[in-house]
């Protein structure tokens, strides 16, 4: 028995064909033969309609993504433009969703803790000196 669409649709060609070789035989089924014939036209339609569709979405897939490359090269270099203008540390970057250059924070270097009673750590003088 067959699984897949193609082989169904098949399948269902040879038995309205063997019915109709057989219909001295089978002359009850001639109902259902026509019937079953009419859903396998129907059902080669819909599933050319797919392969239609599928490669209409393939293209259209291909479409929007070369659209989006082209649109982010663009909106970077708007971007790049904006900074150009109103300079790396404007404010008014943020507006565009630009972050502002403001400059590095460095961290502060902690000065060592003297604890009363504890003396601080020597410092070794060079031997080689």
């Amino acid at each position: 028995m067959e699984t897949t669409d193609k082989g169904i649709l098949g399948d269902w060609q040879h038995l309205s064909n063997m019915v109709v070789v057989n219909t001295t035989d089978l002359p009850h089924l001639e109902v259902s033969r026509v019937k079953l014939m009419t859903m396998l036209g129907r059902a080669q339609d819909i599933n050319q309609q797919q392969a239609t569709l599928t490669a209409k979405k393939q293209e259209a897939s291909k479409e929007l993504r070369l659209l989006l490359t082209e649109g982010q090269r663009l909106a970077n270099a708007m971007r790049t433009m904006i900074k150009e203008h109103y300079g790396i540390r404007a404010e008014k970057l943020a507006e565009f969703g630009l972050q502002p250059f403001r400059g590095r924070n460095r961290k502060a270097k902690t000065p060592v803790p003297e604890t009363p009673g504890v003396p601080a750590p020597a410092t070794h003088a060079d031997p080689k000196s």
